[in-house]
């Protein structure tokens, strides 16, 4: 269904004021194309309704010297609070935006179990998200809308989980569960998709049309910009990189298929190679062993330098299909692995090069990016600010008839 023009001039004129910062109207008029009477026009709207504000010039524009103020326009911080989660291993870390995207508080708290029932997930969200606007002075009900990242297969736009490494259940209508505990809007993805949205708005991706994030975890995801927007996939699920099949028949990955790249280069699947090695004890905390086998392998161990080798000849092999197949300008790995350089190591990066196809320009830029995981949660945030952006504009749109 089409969407109304003056719908259609609300959204692109919230989107360049946000995207601007800060911006008169005969700037808008000019950037969006949309004619200066119309502008001035929504923009009243949108200031009617708290969403936008004036706020004066700084510069030295000649208009303001001749006694004429100047004003610029800007998002209206205090028009809404969201907040945006990533869940993690046995973590779950948020933070609080304003309406502006200005992070107000941040909060981390740590889950009883890897996994959990999707109620006991619920619980623990809404509990987090209370203690997070206590923490920024606010009342919880005041937050608009929470978004929420989480490992595995999800159609973001229904909300629903096929899989996560997260949930002792499939096919979890997980929006909605949290939407009920919440009692406010709630929006799910794929967490590595989120990297995506925030490496977009406040990260590397900034400057770039077309590019990947691969994130290195306890499992690997990749989230996938082109031409400016994320890809999901025509069934919400696309871009599943840790489960693309690089060993026919190989080794258990832990979504219940065989032969997925992350079975070769997840920690788990490097922890379940090392289970032979002399040594191993399986009582030792995870983080622990996988650094024992990691310096094993510095160390000449032949058998921890095989399992290390085999797993960065993998990710290369991975990456370079990657490329191979979209070409991109940049290619962002991240997360919280990444104190450990076996998966981007010179060796990796080069034996990945050498795999792509050759042509007389450079290969795609690979950077390194360590964001922790309040920085994941800040892309859970600008999700849910999108959307609840979208919700305040549709509002506006029944207000108006």
């Amino acid at each position: 269904m089409a969407v109304p023009q003056r719908e259609y001039g609300r959204r692109r004129l919230l989107a360049q004021i946000r995207r601007a910062g800060r911006i008169p109207r005969i700037e808008l008029a000019d950037l969006t194309g949309i004619s200066r009477a119309t502008v001035t026009t929504i923009t009243a709207e949108l200031m009617a309704h708290g969403l936008i504000e004036e706020v004066p010039r700084t510069d030295d524009d000649p208009d303001t010297r001749r006694g004429r103020p100047r004003v610029d326009l800007k998002i209206r911080g205090a028009a809404r609070l969201v907040a945006g989660g990533k869940l993690s291993h046995r973590k779950l870390s948020l933070v609080l935006l304003d309406f502006e995207g200005q992070q107000i508080a941040e909060l981390e708290t740590t889950l009883p179990r890897a996994c959990l029932a999707p109620d006991e997930l619920t619980k623990a969200v809404a509990s987090a998200v209370a203690d997070l606007a206590r923490q920024a002075g606010a009342d919880p009900g005041e937050i608009s809308g929470v978004g929420l990242g989480i490992a595995g297969v999800v159609d973001a736009p229904k909300g629903l989980v096929y899989w996560s490494p997260s949930l002792s259940e499939r096919n979890v209508q997980l929006a909605n569960l949290l939407c009920q505990r919440l009692n406010r809007p709630a929006f799910v993805d794929n967490d590595a998709n989120l990297v995506a949205v925030a490496e977009k708005s406040f990260g590397l991706g900034q400057a770039h049309s077309d590019f990947i994030v691969v994130t290195i975890e306890s499992g690997v995801g990749m989230g996938l910009v082109i031409s400016g927007d994320l890809y999901r996939g025509a069934r919400g699920c696309g871009a599943e990189f840790g489960h693309t099949k690089v060993q026919l028949n190989g080794a258990l990955c832990r979504c219940g298929q065989r032969g997925c790249l992350e079975a070769y280069v997840a920690d788990y699947a490097l922890l379940r190679e090392a289970q032979t090695m002399p040594g191993n004890d399986p009582d030792t905390p995870d983080d622990a062993r996988l650094e024992q086998l990691l310096s094993a392998a510095r160390d000449g161990n032949s058998m921890a330098g095989r399992i290390v080798d085999r797993a960065g000849r993998m990710f290369a092999l991975g990456l370079a299909n990657l490329v191979n197949i979209f070409d991109p300008e940049l290619i962002i790995l991240a997360g919280e692995q990444m104190q450990f350089d076996h998966l981007y190591a010179n060796k990796v990066i080069e034996a990945m090069r050498g795999d792509i196809v050759q042509i007389d320009k450079p290969p795609p830029e690979v950077v390194i990016h360590k964001w922790g995981n309040l920085m994941w949660a800040r892309g859970a945030a600008a999700y849910a600010l999108e959307n609840i952006s979208d919700l305040a504009l549709g509002a506006m749109a029944d207000a108006s008839g």
